[in-house]
């Protein structure tokens, strides 16, 4: 049994949250007992009782047949109880309406979780075409503006070790690639990913810098087809203000609580 901080992990519980990141990660594809089974190595009754006794307090649904599962309802009202309870979404939501009156563009605010960010609020374009996007959505940090404001806050020491997954033929696969983009990234004060991670969008990203290191940055994305450079350079001139503004009205340390 693992030990996590000096206590002795509870493998139940482990295993329940393996659970349901598994079928959160699976989007729209609900998954089979055996499936699951499969991928946590557990077997197939254990499985069974667990999905059950997820099932009956919302966590998981499955569908009328009762052989497909997915994730529940109760995941999605826990996820809300984090945003509303987070003093710096709330800080940041204004500046994000602000951002997206001024730009007609998609706005985003993300927090970093590892190897990843997570989209903790967007704003969606006033344009016809538009980025795809929603909150609750995960990208690898080395594949997105988001991602590479937030690692360019980090010693390039703390970079893991390639390949990199590819999301685009534009995505960074090396450490060594991606170390020459943070450089410049620091350079420049922002990230820029041009088709990095989806293909046909542009995203401009700038780390928050009310914790150090950052740990949340805003992004502004926009379809090629749309940027301009007189465009690119007012979605920089209005994000450069809107973090200014956002930084200089963020407390020092987000509050009486300090999450880790």
């Amino acid at each position: 049994m693992s030990e996590t901080g000096g206590v002795r992990e509870v493998k139940s519980a482990a295993r329940t949250v393996e659970l349901l990141e598994l079928l959160a990660g699976r989007g729209d594809r609900p998954a089979r007992l055996q499936e699951l089974a499969d991928a946590l190595d557990v077997p197939r009754s254990s499985m069974y009782a667990l999905l059950q006794t997820l099932i009956a307090h919302g966590w998981v649904r499955t569908d009328l047949t009762g052989s497909l599962y997915g994730i529940g309802l109760r995941a999605l009202l826990t996820g809300t109880g984090y945003l509303d309870s987070d003093p710096r979404v709330r800080l940041v939501r204004p500046y994000l309406d602000e951002a997206s009156d001024a730009l007609g563009e998609t706005i985003h605010l993300a927090r970093l979780d590892g190897r990843s960010v997570a989209y903790l609020a967007t704003r969606e374009s006033h344009e016809y075409l538009r980025t795809i996007s929603r909150v609750g959505r995960r990208l690898p940090a080395h594949a997105g503006a988001l991602g590479k404001a937030l690692l360019a806050e980090r010693p390039d020491g703390e970079l893991p070790e390639g390949p990199y997954e590819a999301l685009t033929p534009r995505t960074h696969t090396t450490r060594e690639s991606l170390a020459a983009d943070l450089a410049e990234v620091r350079a420049r004060g922002y990230a820029i990913d041009r088709e990095e991670g989806v293909p046909g969008i542009a995203g401009f990203g700038f780390a928050l810098r009310y914790d150090r290191p950052a740990r949340d940055a805003v992004s502004c994305s926009v379809p090629v087809a749309r940027l301009t450079p007189e465009h690119e350079a007012r979605i920089v001139a209005v994000m450069r203000e809107i973090r200014a503004r956002i930084e200089a009205t963020a407390p020092v340390g987000g509050g009486t609580v300090q999450w880790r």
